[in-house]
C-alpha cells in the first residue's frame, strides 16, 4: 500500500515487552473491575477502596497478581494449591438457616483489631469461617459463594494486565459509558470488522469517544498504514488512546485535520493560510493534546476516588503533604524555566502541528481512502455525506450512533443520493453467561443496548444520474423497459392456441 511504503514500519517487539517498565500504561484488574493507570515511582494509586504504590510491579510480567501489604507496598501473591482429597462438610439445603445476624461470633471491632495487627486477608477469611455457626450447615455452593464474598471484601489483591481494545472498552463501558457515547465493546468489534481495519490501510476516522475508536484502529493496524483523524473544536481528545501506551513509531502514521476545514477542502478553496490564520485554535490544540487529556484523566480518577473511598490505613495528612509538595516542585520548576524558551517551544510545536495538518490535507485531497469510520455525538447525515467524497470506490464505511432514528434518516439520504451499496442498519445483541459446574446459566442482568451501526460500500456514481444532459436518454430507456413486458404478454395466448 502507498501508506505503508512512504513511512518506516514500527520497531520489532523487544523481548522485554512482556515485562512492566517504569512509565508504562497498565490496567489494574480485580474481579470484573478495571482501571487504567501509568506506572510511576512513589505515586499513590487508589483502586477499589485500596491505596498502594506501583514501585514493586516494575520488572514483573503482565498478568502477575499482587497482594497489598502494610504501607501500600505490592508483593507478588504466591499460588497455594487447595487440597482436593479432603471432603468438605456441607449441608443438604439452606431452608433452616436464618439470617438473624447472630451467626458470626467475630464483631467488627475484632476484625478491625486483626487488621491493625497486620494479619493478611486470607487469614481473616479463615477466622470468619471458623467463627461462623451456620457455615457447615450451608450447601457446598453456598459455602463457595460465602468464601468468594469474604475474599472480595478482605483480601487486597490486584492483577496487572496489559491494555488492549477489549479491556479498555469494557472498562469505559462499565465506568464512564457517556464518554464513549454508550458504545458497547461488541459493537466496537463489529465496527472494526465491518470497516475492514487492517495493516497498510489509509483510514479516515471521526469520533468523539475519548479516542477509544482511534486506539482500537491503531492497535489493529499495528503501526502500518495511515489514519487521518477529523476533530471538532480546538483539537482531538485522546485520553483513551494514551491508555494503550503505543510506541512512538505508531504515531508517525497518525494525522489530524480540523472538521471545520472539510468543506473548503471539498470545494478546492483550502489553502495553508487558513491554518496559520487561527492562532487561537492552535493554542487550544496544544492545550488539548496535553492539559485537557491530563484533566480528563484526573477527572476520571476523581470520580473513581469518590465512588471508592480509600481505606484509611495511612494518615490523611501524609497524602495532603505529598500533593502539596508535588505542586510546589512543579511551580518552582515552572518559575525557573525561561518564558522565552517556553514561547519558542510553543511556536515550534504549532509549526510542527501545522505541517502535519498540511500533510493530512494532502492525503485527503487524493480521495483514495480505504475506509471511513464515524462514531460521534453529532448527527451522522451531514458528516457521512461530506466525508464519503474522500473515500475510494469499493471501500467500506461504518457509522455508529447511540440511537437508530438518525441512522434511518442517514440511510434514506444515502438511498436517494446513490453511490453506495449493501446498506444495512444493525444492532448487536449481547448476553453474558455464568459458566460454573452445575450452575451454568444466563446472567440475570444484561445490557439493554449497545448502539446501532450503519454500514455499506462505496461505488462509482452512475454517469446517467450525475449528468443532467442525459436525462432524456434515461427516460427513453425506461420507456423501452416498460414496453417490453407488454409485448411478451400478447404473445403468450397465441402460443397456447
Amino acid at each position: 500500500m502507498e501508506g505503508s511504503g512512504e513511512q518506516p514500519g514500527p520497531q520489532p517487539p523487544n523481548p522485554g515487552d512482556h515485562r512492566i517498565r517504569d512509565g508504562d500504561f497498565v490496567v489494574l484488574k480485580r474481579e470484573d473491575v478495571f482501571k487504567a493507570v501509568q506506572v510511576q515511582r512513589r505515586k499513590k494509586v487508589t483502586f477499589e477502596k485500596q491505596w498502594f504504590y506501583l514501585d514493586n510491579v516494575i520488572g514483573h510480567s503482565y498478568g502477575t497478581t499482587f497482594e497489598v501489604t502494610s504501607g501500600g507496598s505490592l508483593q507478588p501473591k504466591k499460588k497455594k494449591e487447595e487440597p482436593t482429597s479432603e471432603t468438605k462438610e456441607a449441608g443438604t439445603d439452606n431452608r433452616n438457616i436464618v439470617d438473624d445476624g447472630k451467626s458470626q461470633k467475630l464483631t467488627q471491632d475484632d476484625i478491625k483489631a486483626l487488621k491493625d495487627k497486620g494479619i493478611k486477608g486470607e487469614e481473616i477469611v479463615q477466622q470468619l469461617i471458623e467463627n461462623s455457626t451456620t457455615f457447615r450447615d450451608k450447601t457446598e455452593f453456598a459455602q463457595d459463594k460465602y468464601i468468594k464474598k469474604k475474599k472480595k471484601k478482605y483480601e487486597a489483591i490486584v492483577t496487572i494486565v496489559k491494555p488492549s481494545t477489549r479491556i479498555l472498552s469494557i472498562m469505559y463501558y462499565a465506568r464512564e459509558p457517556g464518554k464513549i457515547n454508550h458504545m458497547r465493546y461488541d459493537t466496537l468489534a463489529q465496527m472494526l470488522t465491518l470497516g475492514n481495519i487492517r495493516a497498510g490501510n489509509k483510514m479516515i476516522v471521526m469520533e468523539t469517544c475519548a479516542g477509544l475508536v482511534l486506539g482500537a484502529m491503531m492497535e489493529r493496524m499495528g503501526g502500518f498504514g495511515s489514519i487521518i483523524q477529523l476533530y471538532p473544536g480546538g483539537g482531538p481528545v485522546r485520553a483513551a488512546t494514551t491508555c494503550f501506551g503505543f510506541p512512538k513509531s505508531f504515531l508517525s502514521g497518525l494525522y489530524e485535520f480540523p472538521l471545520n476545514k472539510v468543506d473548503s477542502l471539498l470545494n478546492g478553496t483550502f489553502s495553508a493560510e487558513m491554518l496559520s490564520s487561527e492562532p487561537k485554535d492552535n493554542a487550544s490544540v496544544e492545550e488539548t493534546n496535553g492539559t485537557l487529556e491530563e484533566r480528563q484523566t484526573s477527572e476520571q480518577e476523581n470520580e473513581n476516588s469518590i465512588a471508592e473511598a480509600p481505606v484509611s490505613y495511612h494518615p490523611k495528612n501524609q497524602e495532603t503533604m505529598e500533593i502539596v509538595s508535588q505542586d510546589q516542585d512543579y511551580k518552582e520548576a515552572k518559575e525557573r524555566g525561561s518564558k522565552k524558551d517556553y514561547i519558542q517551544e510553543k511556536q515550534r510545536r504549532q509549526e510542527e502541528q501545522r505541517k502535519r495538518q498540511l500533510e493530512a490535507a494532502a492525503l485527503l485531497s487524493e480521495r483514495n481512502a480505504d475506509g471511513l469510520i464515524i462514531a460521534s455525538r453529532f448527527h451522522p447525515t451531514p458528516l457521512l455525506l461530506s466525508l464519503l467524497g474522500f473515500v475510494a470506490p469499493s471501500r467500506p464505511f461504518v457509522v455508529y450512533c447511540q440511537y437508530k432514528e438518525p441512522l434511518l434518516e442517514c440511510y434514506t439520504k444515502l438511498r436517494e443520493r446513490g453511490g453506495v451499496i449493501n446498506l444495512r442498519v444493525s444492532e448487536t445483541w449481547l448476553r453474558n453467561y455464568q459458566v460454573l459446574p452445575d450452575r451454568s446459566h444466563p446472567k440475570l442482568l444484561m445490557s439493554g443496548g449497545g448502539g446501532y451501526l450503519l454500514s455499506g460500500f462505496t461505488v462509482t456514481m452512475d454517469n446517467l444520474k450525475e449528468d443532467p444532459s442525459l436525462n432524456s436518454n434515461l427516460s427513453t430507456l425506461e420507456l423501452h423497459k416498460t414496453e417490453e413486458p407488454a409485448a411478451k404478454k400478447r404473445k403468450c395466448p397465441e402460443s397456447d392456441s
